[in-house]
């Protein structure tokens, strides 16, 4: 269970961080962040008629409707481009909302980095710390990503809450699914460390649970030998050497028997007064280098 546990959280924060990343990289490379439209009121018969439309983005301005109909251009962050907008509002919109741009940049370095971590760390699963590093990476990746879509709406919501209420004009916006991916983004990129941290913890504590204890490895003193002061580990003893059985003793005597004779006696005697054979002792010796 806790092997399926392990595999599943791999599986899904590798799933996570990569449509996390998949979702941030395509909204900061469209411009459909925020969709404006302005235009009059016509009093005879209450209709409308827009006489500007534009959808934007980090890095361009595309207008749908209006003079500019059909055009796009660059959002300059270093010199005013020259386009036709009608109220000075809208004007400041563009403007301000330019203050949320590094933030997402940021957020898609982040997130990238934490992905590659995250591959190498489930490749090599031994080293237990880089699912911890992916997940701090995945989770400053959302965070700078909350930031910067936190600045995005606050710009705009103060140039809308300054802007003059006129009753021949109207003012309409939304955001466009660019955002919405956005958004996405951060819930999945924080599942993602989430779950990256989490199946840290899971590894840590798996290397814990099959580490060899302490006292296992407990330091010992040796008084019979030239190691005395030096800590005696199992692991640097010398390989056991077995003794010689009864068997292989019996048999090397008979051997001896055999090819010595036994010398001639003056006179018979009986068998009871002959010693019995000696046998040698084989001592087992110990493990330890005592």
């Amino acid at each position: 269970m806790s092997s399926f546990s392990t595999r599943a959280l791999t599986l899904l924060s590798s799933v996570f961080g990569a449509c996390g990343l998949l979702l941030v990289g395509v909204a900061v490379s469209t411009d459909y962040w925020l969709l404006m439209e302005e235009g009059i009121v016509l009093q005879q018969n209450q209709t409308t008629e827009v006489k500007m439309a534009l959808h934007s983005g980090l890095w361009r301005v595309c207008f749908i409707a209006g003079s500019e109909k059909g055009r796009c251009v660059a959002s300059e962050y270093f010199t005013e481009p020259e386009i036709e907008i009608t109220t000075e509002n809208t004007a400041n919109i563009l403007k301000m909302v330019r203050t949320a741009t590094p933030f997402p940049m940021v957020s898609l370095l982040f997130v990238f980095t934490a992905f590659v971590i995250s591959n190498i760390g489930h490749i090599r699963p031994q080293r237990t710390i880089l699912a911890f590093v992916s997940g701090i990476f995945f989770i400053l990746s959302g965070l700078s990503l909350v930031v910067g879509l936190v600045l995005y709406i606050s710009s705009i919501n103060d140039e809308v809450m300054n802007r003059p209420r006129e009753p021949e004009q109207f003012f309409h916006y939304h955001y466009g699914w660019s955002f919405a991916f956005a958004a996405s983004s951060f819930l999945l990129k924080e599942g993602a460390g989430v779950m990256s941290v989490y199946l840290f913890m899971k590894r840590y504590a798996e290397e814990e649970l099959y580490r060899p204890h302490p006292a296992l490895y407990r330091p010992r003193l040796s008084d019979c030998s030239d190691y005395s002061g030096q800590f005696l580990h199992p692991d640097s003893w010398p390989p056991p050497q077995r003794g010689r059985s009864g068997s292989d003793v019996s048999s090397d005597i008979s051997i001896q028997l055999n090819q010595t004779p036994p010398p001639s006696l003056p006179m018979a005697v009986p068998p009871s007064a002959v010693p019995p054979p000696r046998y040698h002792t084989h001592m087992r010796m110990s493990a330890s280098p005592c």
